[in-house]
Parts: C-alpha cells; structure tokens; sequence
C-alpha cells in the first residue's frame, strides 16, 4: 500500500492555511463590492437590495447548515483521536443525507416564500428576484458543509482553505460577468443587477460542491484503508447518531443564527426607522452604506482571525478527548494575544482614516466615513468573539456563545428601535449610526459573557501586561507615527498614495514595536511558522550589539 495522501496538519500550518484562504476569500469579496457599489446604475441603492435579500438568505442558510463544518469536525475529531475512523466515516455519512434533507427543505421555502419576505419582512420588493436566485445554494452549501466538517475533524483544513477559495473566486468573477451582462440586456436595472450578483453566488457554491465531491473521491482508497483498521469502533444506531449530531450542531448553529440574526435586525429595522425623517429612497441607500460598504470593511480583520477559531475546535476536542488540557490551555492563551494582536491595529486604523480608506476604495460612492468609524470600535470585541465562541464549543460548552450573543442580539435591537428612528441632525447616535453603535455594544456584551463562562472551564494565565498594556502601548504609538506619516505625505504623494504609504508603514512599524516590547515568549515564538528561525534571526542581531557595546 502506497503512502497515504491523506495527512494531518500542525495546528500553526492550519492556522496559516486557513489565514492564507481567507484574506484572500475577503480581498476576493471586496473587489467585486467594490466593483458593485461603483458600478453605474448600482450603488448604495444596488447594495440595499442585494444585501437585505442576502441576509435573509444567510439566516436560512444558517440555520441549515452553519453549525455543520464546527459540529463535524468536533464529533469526528474525537472519534479520530481515539483511532475510531469507522465510527468517525459513519457520522459523516449519516449526517451527509440528515443535512441533505434539511437544506433540500430550506431551499424550498425560500423559493416559495420569496414574495412574502420581500414585501413583508423587508419591505423591499426589488429583493423578491434575490431571494429566488439564492435558494437553490441553500441545499449545496448544507451537503458541502458536511464534507469540509469531515476534513476538518481529520485536521485537515487545506480542503476547505481550497474550497472557500475557489467559491470566492467564482463568485467574484461570476458576479462581474452576470452584472455586466444584465446592465447591457435590462439597461442597467438595479433590482435585475442585484438578482444577478446573487444568481453568482448560487453557480459558485455548485462548483465548490463539485471540488469537494471530487477531492472526496480521489481520497475513498484512503479513507477505506483506515476505516478496515480502525479501533475502539462502537456500533450505535442511526436514529442515536442523528441526535448525536444534531444535539451538537443545533446549538453551534443557534451562535451563528444569532450572528445572522443581528444582521437582519438591520434589514428589518433599519429601513422602517429611517422612514420616519427620510424619503424611502434615502433610507435605502442609507441602509445600503451600512450594509454594503462599511459591513464588507468592518468584516475584513475577521479573515485574519478566522483561522485561529477554525483550527482550534478539533485541536481542543481531540485535546480534551485524550485528557491533555495543557496543550488545550497553551492554543486557548495563544490565539487569545494574536486575535488581541490582529484587532486592535485595524480598530484603530479604520477609526483613523475611515474617510480616505472609502474615498480610495468606493470614489463614486464615498458617503458614511462616521458610520464607518462607528462600526470600526466593535472590531476587537468581533474577533474576540469569534476566538472565545470556538474554544468554548472545542471545550463542549455548545450553548455558551448562544446564550451570549443572544443577550447581545436583545440589547441590539432595542437600541435599534430606539436610536434608528431619531434624526442625527438631533442626536448625533441618531439613523444609520445607532444601528453600528448598537451592533458594537452587542459584541462587548457578548464578550464578556463569553470570558466570564471561559474562566469559570479553563483556568488561563492572561497576563495583564503582555494581553493588555503592551499590545495598547504598541497601538497607540502605531496610530501616532501614523497619523504624522500621512499629513506629511499628503501634499508630495495625494490622498490616495498617501494613505496606501501610511497603512504599508504602520503594519511595519506595529510589527517592530511588538518585536521591541517583547510580546511574544521564545515557546510562542516557536508554534509560529519558522518560528525558530525568526528567534535565531533576531537572536543573532542582539548578540552582535551586545559585542558592539
């Protein structure tokens, strides 16, 4: 038998991987938002509809199949740990037809009901056409969920880095070519325009579909040598396993139910409040900058992150599996600073030059730099939720994160109803600010939730000053030396040269400060890709300026 093919990854080289794949999924996504929102005939109005048809789409295609790929790879990942391949091959199996089924349903409904939603829920027609565009992809996302969940379990996430990739790379292109085209055919109608973008979104996950059938196949030989060697198998039936999946992936989809909920807070919410002191067609477009361009950018850092709360579930679970919490306790610590490390500099760059960053990305759409900023301050709490949420399901506590950004969702939208409706003009909070200001105070709610409930399972060593007041000092002297690049740059270079000089400097100078203040323990430093050769590096250069000196 030749050697298998199918192998498992470190956690850091997952945590590259899945890095890897999403900036470039999210750099993907904001060229072809930023190609619709500048875009003749789009715009912030095309962003309205294109997005309150997608958040509803998302809030059924969450509750079919979101919590899939977090709850397969947890199930799957304990019975790998303990060498049971068949056992863990027969969960995929089963749950590949129960998710089959569900998402099937979905689909239907949306189809159906695409009329009703729009005009009732949303009260924007023109998002009837989106609504159907989008349903078949429910049922395609639900049974591709239970194939990247298997490779997850078996901590291999380089099939969903790839698959992620691919959709994103079709949609883009399929979103630009189907666009274009409907604007030559319709003469640039804005409701068809928006259906087309979304009709990409339907034709790339059948191709992502595609990629992971066939990757699954060309690895059955692989799969089948483990499965006739596997141990500790124990035979249960079909019905128990069911409610053994579901029992898990219920309560990791209520999380992002709710993250999809708080979404649709605004497309419900939003739209009405701003009808009080707007005309319909201005309330749209405002609703249309929240949810268009200033989600997409607030999103970005998130891509970042990401791979951290991916990679960590299994390595947990299968921690936890085996008893080894240390090791547990060591990834918890470490993606913890990181995701402090990763969100704090975009918080503070976004909040700094929120105007130029949308004048440079959207020039014919450049309106919404405070509601930008306002959102911006709730990108620490974000990706923070999402590091903590991930270690809590990996520790089996499935319902925590619910619970907690339920209580935030709740606070959400009674600020929403409270603030939404109020004219800026007399308060400042007052429109399309309340609503991101309410969003932040979501996730800080959510947040703390989360971190009380994590310290009460796990006992963590969060040093104030390596967690807190250096990464703070790093930030602040960033976002100083910052500013004074760009004032100086400006008149010699222009706005936009500018601001790319001054965001290309600053990651540099934050990475040299963290590097001065000693963030980072020589282990830490280590369980980073070529980690050790970094700390030779560096270590080198201070030897020789202590023979200098």
């Amino acid at each position: 038998m030749k050697k298998r093919k199918l192998q498992k990854q470190g956690f850091m080289k997952s945590v590259l991987v899945l890095m890897i794949s999403q900036v470039f999924i999210k750099m993907l996504g904001l060229v072809y938002k930023l190609y619709l929102t500048n875009r003749e005939g789009f715009g912030d109005k095309g962003n309205a509809i294109y997005s309150s048809g997608f958040q509803i789409y998302a809030l059924f295609l969450t509750i079919s199949s979101v919590g899939i790929p977090g709850a397969i790879a947890k199930l799957v990942s304990e019975r790998v740990a303990i060498g049971d391949h068949k056992g863990a091959h027969r969960i995929f199996k089963i749950a590949f037809i129960t998710f089959g089924f569900i998402g099937f349903c979905s689909s239907t409904i949306l189809f159906l009901g695409a009329n009703y939603i729009a005009n009732s829920f949303l009260q924007i027609p023109e998002a009837e056409l989106t609504l159907v565009a989008l349903s078949p992809s429910i049922f395609l996302v639900s049974i591709s969920c239970v194939i990247k969940g298997y490779f997850n379990g078996r901590e291999c996430v380089k099939v969903t880095a790839n698959a992620q990739s691919l959709e994103q790379l079709f949609k883009t292109a399929l979103s630009v070519i189907l666009v274009e085209m409907i604007a030559i055919v319709s003469g640039t109608n804005t409701s068809i325009m928006a259906a087309g973008a979304n009709l990409a979104t339907t034709l790339a996950t059948f191709l992502c579909f595609f990629y992971l059938a066939h990757y699954y196949y060309t690895m059955r030989k692989e799969i089948a040598w483990e499965i006739k060697n596997s141990v500790n198998y124990t035979p249960t039936r079909v019905r128990k396993t069911i409610k053994q999946i579901l029992s898990v992936s219920i309560p990791m989809s209520m999380t992002a139910i709710l993250g999809t909920i708080n979404k649709n807070v605004d497309s419900i919410t939003v739209v009405r409040g701003l009808k009080k002191f707007l005309s319909e067609e201005q309330a749209k477009i405002q609703y249309g900058i929240l949810s268009g361009k200033v989600d997409t950018l607030v999103s970005l850092p998130m891509s970042f992150n990401m791979a951290f709360a991916t990679a960590l579930l299994p390595v947990i679970s299968s921690a936890k599996a085996k008893g080894d919490m240390e090791t547990a306790r060591k990834r918890i610590s470490f993606s913890l600073l990181i995701t402090i490390l990763i969100g704090l500099p975009c918080m503070v760059g976004m909040v700094l030059f929120a105007k130029p960053i949308l004048e440079l990305l959207f020039p014919n759409a450049t309106s919404g730099s405070f509601i930008y900023q306002i959102s911006s301050l709730g990108i620490i709490f974000i990706v923070l939720e999402q590091t903590v949420s991930s270690t809590l399901h990996g520790l089996g506590k499935i319902l925590a994160p619910a619970i907690a950004l339920g209580v935030g969702v709740i606070v959400k939208l009674l600020l929403n109803l409270y603030l939404v409706p109020i004219n800026p003009e007399v308060f400042f909070l007052g429109g399309t600010a309340g609503a991101a200001f309410s969003t932040v105070m979501c996730h800080i709610v959510a947040v703390f939730i989360e971190f009380h409930i994590l310290r009460k399972n796990i006992i963590l060593k969060l040093d104030k000053k390596k967690y807190f007041i250096k990464p703070m000092i790093a930030v602040v002297i960033m976002g100083i030396i910052a500013k004074i690049i760009y004032i100086f740059a400006i008149p010699k270079l222009g706005e936009d040269l500018a601001l790319i000089l001054t965001l290309g400097m600053s990651v540099i100078c934050y990475c040299i400060l963290l590097i001065i203040l000693q963030i980072f323990s020589k282990e830490e430093i280590y369980m980073i890709p070529f980690g050790k050769k970094i700390y030779e590096f560096f270590n080198r250069i201070r030897r020789n300026q202590n023979l200098k000196s």
